[in-house]
C-alpha cells in the first residue's frame, strides 16, 4: 500500500467516523428493537409495538444500505456473493466506460466549441499578457525553452544541416541568371552610379597622390638609351594626362569612360543571363568560391556563432532580443483586449485546432483514462475510490436506517387500522 498524503489520512480519518456513525445507527435499531421485543413479550402496552416495528424496519434497512455499500468495494462478510466487489472485479469495464463517457459528454466537437466560445479566451490572454510581470514570465519561460532547444541540438547535426541546407542549394542551384537579373534591376535603378563614383573619386585621388609612382613607372619603362631628362619630361607629360583624364571622368557625369562601364556593365547583366560561356564561367567561379577553405570555415562555425548568440541573448533579462520579445508580448495582449475583430480571429482559431484535436484524437485521448485504470492494481482502486466517495455513501447507510424505521412505523400503523 502506498504513502497517505496528508490529503488523503484525512480523508481516511473522516471515513472511519462516518462508518463508525453509520454502524452506530444499526446498533442503536438492533438495541431497540431487541429492548421493544422483549418488553412485548412482557405484556408491554400496545405503543411498544410501533417502537419495535419501526427498530425492525431500520435494522432491514440499515443491513441491506450496508449491504449494498460493502458491494461496491469488497465481498461482504467475505462471502462469494455474485455482484459483489463489483470496483475491483469490473474495474476494466468501468475504466472503459468511464473513457466513453467522457469522450461522448466532454470531447465532443460542439461542447468545445461552446466551452471555448463562452470563456473568451482570447480577451483573457490578452488581459493577462497586457500585464509586464506576466509577458516578462512568459519571456523567461520562452528563453529557457530555447536554451534547452539549443542544448539538446548536436552541433555537428546542426552543421550537417546547414550544408544540406545552404552550401548545397547554393551548389545545385546556377549563379549566373539571378546576378544578371539583379546587376540589370540596379542597372535600370542607376543605383550603380554611386559606386561608380566612389571608384573614380578614388581614382583621382590616388593619381594625385602618387606623382612619385606613376614618374618611376614611366622611368622604368623608357629605353636606356633614352636621356634621363627626356624620361622626366615624358612623365610628367604622361602624369598630367593621367590626372586630367581621371579629373575629367570624376567630374563629368557623361564621360564617355562612364558610358563605357554602363555599356559593359548592361552587356556583362545580359551575358550573365544568357550567354552559355559567361553563365559557365560564373559557375566556375561559384564553385572556386564555395571550395575556398575559409568559405568552409564560415559555414562550419556560423552555428557556433549563432548558437552563443542565442543562449546569451536568452540568458540576459537586459538582451535586445528578450526585451523585443517581452514587449511584442504585451503589445500582442493591448491588442487582444482592444481589438474585437482580432480577438474573433484567435477564438476562431483556437476552436477550431482543439475541435480538431478532439475530433481526430479524442479516442487517444480517453485511451489514456481505460489505460491507466487497467493498470491499477483492483484492491487499490477499490480502496482509492473509497476513499474519495466512501465518506458520503455512509450517509446512505444512515439513511437507510432512518428511512427504514419511518416506513415500518407507517407500515405497522397501517396493518393495525386495517385488520
Amino acid at each position: 500500500m502506498h504513502q497517505l498524503t496528508a490529503a488523503e489520512a484525512e480523508k481516511r480519518r473522516g471515513l472511519r467516523r462516518m462508518k463508525t456513525v453509520a454502524t452506530g445507527f444499526l446498533v442503536a435499531a438492533t438495541v431497540i428493537y431487541a429492548l421493544a421485543r422483549w418488553r412485548e413479550l412482557a405484556g408491554a402496552p400496545e405503543w411498544v409495538g410501533y417502537v419495535r416495528a419501526a427498530a425492525e424496519a431500520g435494522m432491514v434497512g440499515a443491513l441491506a444500505d450496508w449491504f449494498a455499500v460493502t458491494a461496491l468495494f469488497r465481498r461482504p462478510l467475505g462471502l462469494p456473493i455474485p455482484h459483489t466487489a463489483i470496483i475491483p472485479t469490473r474495474k476494466d469495464a468501468l475504466g472503459a466506460s468511464l473513457g466513453d463517457f467522457v469522450g461522448t459528454n466532454f470531447l465532443s466537437e460542439q461542447v468545445v466549441r461552446a466551452k471555448l466560445r463562452s470563456a473568451d479566451v482570447a480577451r483573457r490572454i490578452g488581459a493577462w499578457l497586457s500585464r509586464p510581470e506576466h509577458a516578462e514570465r512568459v519571456t523567461a519561460e520562452l528563453g529557457n525553452a530555447v536554451r534547452g532547444v539549443v542544448a539538446v541540438l548536436r552541433d555537428e547535426d546542426v552543421q550537417a544541416v546547414l550544408e544540406q541546407a545552404v552550401v548545397r542549394r547554393l551548389v545545385d542551384q546556377p549563379w549566373g541568371p539571378p546576378l544578371g537579373r539583379l546587376l540589370g534591376q540596379v542597372l535600370a535603378d542607376g543605383s550603380h552610379r554611386r559606386l561608380v563614383d566612389l571608384v573614380c573619386d578614388r581614382a583621382y585621388e590616388w593619381v594625385r597622390d602618387n606623382h612619385t609612382t606613376v614618374l618611376r613607372v614611366v622611368s622604368e619603362r623608357a629605353p636606356s638609351w633614352s636621356p634621363r631628362f627626356v624620361d622626366e619630361l615624358i612623365a610628367d607629360k604622361v602624369y598630367s594626362e593621367v590626372l586630367a583624364f581621371a579629373w575629367a571622368v570624376k567630374t563629368d557625369r557623361n564621360h564617355p569612360m562612364r558610358q563605357a562601364v554602363d555599356k559593359f556593365l548592361i552587356e556583362f547583366a545580359s551575358d550573365l543571363q544568357h550567354d552559355p560561356e559567361t553563365v559557365a564561367r560564373a559557375e566556375q567561379v561559384k564553385h572556386q568560391v564555395l571550395a575556398h577553405p575559409e568559405v568552409q570555415n564560415v559555414v562550419g562555425s556560423a552555428w557556433s556563432t549563432a548558437k552563443r548568440m542565442i543562449l546569451d541573448a536568452a540568458e540576459d533579462p537586459s538582451s535586445e532580443l528578450r526585451l523585443r520579445v517581452r514587449d511584442g508580448l504585451m503589445s500582442l495582449g493591448r491588442r487582444l483586449e482592444e481589438d474585437a475583430t482580432l480577438r474573433a480571429k484567435v477564438d476562431g482559431w483556437l476552436e477550431s485546432a482543439v475541435a480538431y484535436v478532439v475530433t481526430n484524437y479524442r479516442d487517444e485521448i480517453t485511451t489514456l483514462i481505460t489505460d491507466t485504470v487497467a493498470r491499477w492494481d483492483a484492491e487499490e482502486t477499490s480502496r482509492k475510490v473509497e476513499l474519495q466517495v466512501g465518506r458520503d455513501l455512509q450517509f446512505i447507510r444512515i439513511n437507510g436506517t432512518v428511512v427504514g424505521a419511518l416506513a415500518g412505523l407507517v407500515i405497522h400503523t397501517v396493518s393495525q387500522f386495517l385488520f
